[in-house]
């Protein structure tokens, strides 16, 4: 793992800072802290940036993302912050501490994270030697490698919270323990699956190397424009999208047609199943072009995020489906 993530990682936050998140720490889960609208910044639900803010004087919450602004008035509830779109409950935003939910127009996002926080459940795992955690609430449940010890309910202080990740620091049964996370993407040396986080877990001095976050984070909240199918490029101004949802649902557009299916992400494959789409008729060229598409889409058994930030999808027989991130909302 590069040495210098970790590096930026520790740097960024000063001492006193340290200090002061190591006192902070509580013995027992706390409600979410409940930001006033001055407080907001910025957010990623998955792979969509967004961008909060408070409107002046009118008591409503602005979210920014691609080249959308949408206003929320907020709604009561007994923990966070939440707001909704007026005249449209299914868009709403629900502030908790660093992290947020949020659900635009019915499609629930992957949770929204301040830069540097990690999920409300986050899970890890390193392989030779095996070994693995999850983290909650400041506590964690951790799997030691070689042996296979499970050491449960460990308390975790948080000793570097900033941009780069989180560094924790716990003890039990005299044994010193330390989990590093940087927001720096990551593939498992066995599978080749790729996960949001690099992590680092150090016991007694002896350090060993993983990842970490949910998968589902690298392909959901964007719209993936494609760029390429199968090395032959795609005819000019044509479109062919591809959107991951919640529940393993996809859609997008085919060329011609609008199509809908289900997704699988198990290990290091991702497969596509229950693909429908609509009858409309186009010309030749792009029905030709929709076809192979819906038909390489059938095909894929792998799909990774490139050096550049692409989609790449690959089939059992080496074809691949590259696509990028678009910038903005397409109707």
């Amino acid at each position: 793992m590069p040495e210098d993530v970790f590096m930026l990682l520790c740097r960024a936050l000063s001492v006193s800072a340290v200090i002061a998140a190591g006192l902070a720490v509580s013995a027992c889960a706390t409600k979410p802290e409940v930001k006033s609208l001055s407080d907001y910044g910025v957010y990623q639900c998955g792979q969509l940036d967004l961008k909060v803010a408070g409107v002046e004087e009118s008591g409503l919450l602005g979210i920014e993302y691609l080249n959308r602004r949408v206003l929320l008035k907020p709604s009561p509830t007994d923990e966070g912050a939440l707001y909704v779109a007026p005249g449209d409950t299914q868009t709403r935003f629900w502030a908790k501490g660093e992290r947020a939910t949020l659900t635009l127009k019915g499609n629930a996002l992957p949770e929204c994270l301040e830069p540097g926080a990690i999920e409300s459940t986050f899970k890890a795992m390193g392989t030779e030697p095996n070994w693995s955690a999850e983290i909650e609430n400041n506590r964690m449940d951790l799997t030691l490698p070689y042996d296979g010890e499970v050491l449960e309910g460990v308390w975790l202080r948080e000793t570097v919270a900033n941009r780069h990740g989180r560094v924790y620091e716990g003890k039990v049964e005299e044994r010193e323990i330390e989990v590093s996370v940087a927001h720096q993407l990551c593939e498992n040396p066995m599978s080749g699956a790729q996960y949001p986080a690099q992590v680092r877990l150090t016991v007694d001095g002896n350090t060993f190397e993983g990842c970490g976050g949910d998968r589902e984070r690298l392909f959901q909240g964007a719209e993936w424009v494609v760029d390429d199918l199968a090395g032959d490029g795609i005819i000019d101004r044509s479109m062919m999208t591809i959107r991951f949802h919640d529940e393993n649902r996809i859609s997008g557009r085919a060329s011609c047609n609008r199509y809908m299916g289900s997704y699988s992400l198990t290990g290091e494959n991702l497969t596509f199943d229950q693909m429908g789409s609509t009858m409309m008729a186009c010309h030749d060229s792009l029905m030709n072009q929709e076809r192979k598409f819906l038909t390489l889409m059938s095909e894929v058994v792998s799909g990774q995020i490139g050096r550049h930030g692409e989609l790449l999808l690959k089939t059992q027989s080496g074809d691949t489906i590259k696509a990028f991130k678009s910038d903005i909302e397409n109707p």
